[in-house]
């Protein structure tokens, strides 16, 4: 079998395995059996050549050509999606009702929006942005359609589908220092907050003591107040700013977990918009907020 004889369901199951991280849920989302989706990707593997995926007994990662093959598989399946539903019927949806976390909206949401408005200019976004918990709240009333939240990683049975994930570290200004003799001071946004609790937690598990430095409303407050010297925070390393630095994990500092970026929502009737914002944030994402 040649390159050129690649089945469309190869890809879709080396997506669905490369999003889940398991076979066994891979079989879930594409509906099929869990030796069904490891022999797609065994021939997967056998027509282009070479290992997608690097398999051990506890783990499955993406080797650096499966990283490759999943962006251009990504971008391939919203081309093949939008040519089967035009083929089939026109789109009814003018309307989409996005939620989307506001961790997310300083590095990729203008651009996303702008890559998505090219796309689909005849679609109406209603644009909701805040915290993870507040948009999961709307979305359960049936305000939204779809949200787009970060959070904790859980190696257990969350709620959507993972597209992405981020280790978190401790940040601060690059010439703040940390008294080991004194509690830690925390710039942290009210609760609820996800980064926050972490926060408490991981100090927790030390016995570090800590002690509120600045309370703000936003992700913009919060890097404001890290930048001027109040505290530290956890963040993502996407957000690292000019005139901060990362603290590296020490006695003084607890080790934090890594995020994830989830999708809740993929609803049949809005599939064919959800997707290529998916696409697009993801590719975003990967090259490190560079939306092309």
């Amino acid at each position: 079998m040649h390159a050129s004889d690649l089945e469309i369901d190869l890809l879709r199951a080396f997506i669905a395995v490369a999003e889940t991280g398991s076979f066994t849920a891979a079989a879930e989302v594409i509906a099929r059996s869990q030796s069904a989706v490891s022999q797609k990707i065994i021939r997967l593997e056998e027509v282009l050549g070479f290992r997608v995926f690097e398999r051990t007994s506890r783990a499955l990662t993406l080797t650096s050509d499966g990283e490759r093959l999943l962006a251009g598989a990504r971008r391939m399946m919203v081309h093949f999606d939008t040519f089967m539903r035009d083929i089939k019927a026109p789109a009814t949806v003018t309307l989409l009702r996005l939620g989307i976390s506001e961790n997310l909206v300083p590095t990729q949401l203008p651009k996303l929006l702008s890559r998505f408005t090219q796309l689909y200019p005849d679609i109406q976004l209603e644009l909701t942005t805040g915290l993870s918990d507040d948009l999961l709240t709307d979305y359960e009333a049936g305000l939204l359609d779809v949200v787009i939240s970060k959070r904790k990683f859980s190696s257990g049975t969350t709620r959507g589908r993972v597209i992405w994930r981020e280790p978190l570290v401790w940040i601060a200004a690059k010439d703040y220092q940390i008294e080991s003799s004194k509690p830690v001071r925390l710039v942290m946004m009210r609760p609820p907050c996800a980064y926050r609790a972490i926060m408490i937690e991981a100090l927790a598990t030390v016995g570090r003591e800590w002690a509120s430095a600045c309370l703000a409303s936003n992700l913009m407050g919060v890097q404001a107040a890290v930048a001027g010297g109040l505290g530290i925070t956890a963040l993502g390393t996407s957000f690292l700013q000019e005139g901060m630095r990362i603290l590296e994990p020490s006695q003084k500092l607890p080790t934090l977990p890594s995020t994830e970026v989830a999708v809740i929502g993929d609803d049949v009737r809005t599939q064919h918009l959800v997707q290529p914002l998916v696409s697009l944030l993801t590719e975003g994402l990967m090259s490190g907020g560079r939306l092309t």
